[in-house]
């Protein structure tokens, strides 16, 4: 299971590496999931991003639904238990990004969960692992393994 945040979302739109990472192997039982807040952000922010780059930003409601068929969405009530938990952990560095982690911290009561995105989480037992966009682990992501 991994989680997935609004950039990274944006990516899978924008791009083609992070979109064909998530078809790959989202048929290979990995679960990919994001904090609703993850896809309205997405679904606000891409057109604003597609206009400044002067493309059309006719397909992004069914580029972002298409993504909803990969990637589960998961709403405030299953993630919002742990918004304290979760600001705690960010504290001092973008704190309005909780979604994310306390929706990791919610899958993470039963499985070993994952995040990707692009800051580096600290989460919770066990080795913190953080999958970035690029193909290679960057120098911290190397010395947890």
């Amino acid at each position: 299971m991994i989680v997935l945040d609004a950039n990274i979302l944006i990516r899978a739109v924008l791009g083609r590496r992070v979109r064909q990472l998530l078809e790959t192997y989202s048929p290979q039982s990995i679960r990919f999931f994001a904090p609703d807040v993850a896809f309205d952000d997405a679904r606000k922010y891409l057109p604003l991003i597609l206009k400044k780059r002067g493309k059309s930003d006719h397909d992004v409601s069914a580029s972002v639904d298409y993504l909803e068929q990969i990637v589960e969405r998961v709403d405030a009530e299953t993630y919002g238990v742990f918004e304290d938990q979760a600001r705690q952990r960010l504290h001092g560095r973008d704190e309005e990004d909780w979604p994310v982690l306390a929706t990791a911290l919610a899958w993470d009561v039963a499985f070993g969960v994952r995040t990707w995105t692009s800051l580096e989480l600290g989460l919770r037992s066990g080795p913190p692992t953080v999958l970035r966009s690029s193909s290679r682990p960057s120098s911290k992501q190397k010395s947890r393994s």
